[in-house]
């Protein structure tokens, strides 16, 4: 038991640095997750956009631990911590509901107005990571300062993100206070969400796990809610199926988010919810590259809200690279351990193995050996986009092309720089 402790401690600073790339990565693909969306949600119903591509989150989210592990270790890990199950379950409802408030709130007050509050859920993940885990316990002064105002930082950085896209119109709808209520709850529901994430990951369960079950309270949420808000059976959401060359768009969106949650959920794992979840929300200064560059959102900006994106790009920066060189102290990490212990206590789990899961060294017990239905399930979600993708239509909207190419060579490198990290340092656990 001591042994794996101290193997823990002896990784620490590689696990550390895993983290941080995880993190950055997560930011690089959720920002850029915002592109495919708006090629096609103007004129389509709020539930249309979110039931059209949580059904490509649903997909993707099926074939990425399919491809990577294989469903017999997923389901066998799954098995092993039963208990876990539910949480997932209820992370992907918690998801659903928030992003469910987020479209109203997009419609109300608009997305520069609604993002920046959004994006408080950091703060709301930092405050449950101290109460419930014990993050930052232990930690030195410098390291606390450096977690707690690198996040303050982040968020204060995406409102002047924000704000910087507002040029006269500041959406000042007679609903406003209702889409800045929505927003605040979103907040609050995805950080509560980052509970069940760092519940699933004290207790060494795989993210690729994790987020399977995760899938199935997501995409059953948003139906129920299609079906209980937006008119039953009779919904004009699913008329939106019919159009599957603006679907594709949709799921390609979905797709991109799985790719950066997934990097996400490993940087909630290795960093705890308080420092990876705010390098993960760097993905609004990606977003904000996406909408400038490629759609022109900025085009006619004047010098002072030039100047918000200049400044507010530095402090997310700076933010991003405090919370980076905060390293957890010996100290911080024997009071994680206390809260491993504790869990599995309470869930009659084997606490040398579960401590090496957390660590991401497995014992290799787990077979990862794939069985021909894994190919099918591949197979088949490359059918359906493919099928989705050929008859793709590009609405006539005014992109900058070469920016598309820049900013999708920057979605590769992050990829590739992120997967092989994974994959050399884990395997993938």
């Amino acid at each position: 038991m001591a042994g794996v402790a101290q193997s823990s401690k002896k990784n620490a600073l590689s696990l550390h640095g895993l983290g941080v790339i995880c993190g950055l990565t997560a930011g690089v693909w959720l920002g850029a997750a915002e592109a495919p969306t708006k090629l096609v949600t103007v004129g389509f119903s709020p539930f249309a956009v979110s039931l059209c591509m949580v059904a490509g989150v649903f997909t993707a989210r099926w074939t990425f631990p399919t491809l990577l592990k294989g469903t017999g270790y997923v389901f066998r890990d799954l098995m092993e911590r039963k208990h876990l199950i539910v949480w997932a379950l209820l992370a992907g409802a918690l998801w659903a509901v928030a992003n469910t408030l987020t479209v109203f709130a997009i419609r109300d007050v608009g997305l520069a107005v609604a993002f920046p509050l959004w994006n408080a859920n950091s703060l709301i993940g930092l405050f449950w990571g101290r109460v419930l885990f014990k993050e930052l316990s232990g930690a030195s002064a410098g390291n606390i300062s450096k977690v707690v105002l690198g996040a303050v930082a982040i968020v204060i950085a995406a409102v002047m993100l924000g704000f910087s896209t507002l040029h006269g119109d500041t959406a000042a709808a007679a609903h406003a206070g209702r889409g800045i209520l929505a927003a605040i709850g979103a907040s609050f529901m995805w950080g509560t969400m980052y509970v069940p994430y760092r519940k699933a990951y004290i207790s060494g369960m795989n993210p690729l796990s994790f987020v399977t079950a995760f899938t199935i309270g997501e995409l059953g949420t948003v139906l129920a809610l299609t079906l209980a808000l937006d008119g039953g059976m009779h919904s004009p959401s699913f008329n939106l199926f019919h159009h599957r060359g603006l679907v594709f768009w949709l799921f390609l969106g979905g797709f991109v988010w799985v790719i950066g949650d997934l990097f996400q959920q490993f940087a909630a794992k290795y960093l705890g919810i308080g420092r990876g979840i705010p390098l993960s929300n760097t993905n609004q200064l990606w977003g904000l590259a996406w909408g400038a560059l490629v759609f022109g959102e900025l085009t006619g900006a004047d010098a002072k809200h030039r100047l918000l994106v200049l400044a507010g790009s530095v402090i997310m920066i700076l933010g991003a690279l405090a919370i980076g060189t905060a390293v957890a102290s010996a100290r911080e990490h024997t009071s994680h351990n206390e809260v491993v212990l504790r869990e599995c206590d309470r869930y009659g789990l084997d606490y040398v193995r579960t401590l090496a899961a957390q660590a991401g060294d497995e014992f290799g017990d787990r077979s990862e050996r794939r069985r021909w239905w894994d190919y099918l399930i591949v197979a088949t979600a490359t059918a359906v986009f493919l099928w989705l993708g050929l008859s793709a239509v590009v609405p006539p909207i005014a992109m900058n092309m070469m920016w598309v190419g820049v900013l999708g060579v920057v979605l590769f490198v992050s990829l590739v720089i992120g997967g092989w990290t994974l994959w050399h340092r884990t395997r993938f656990s």
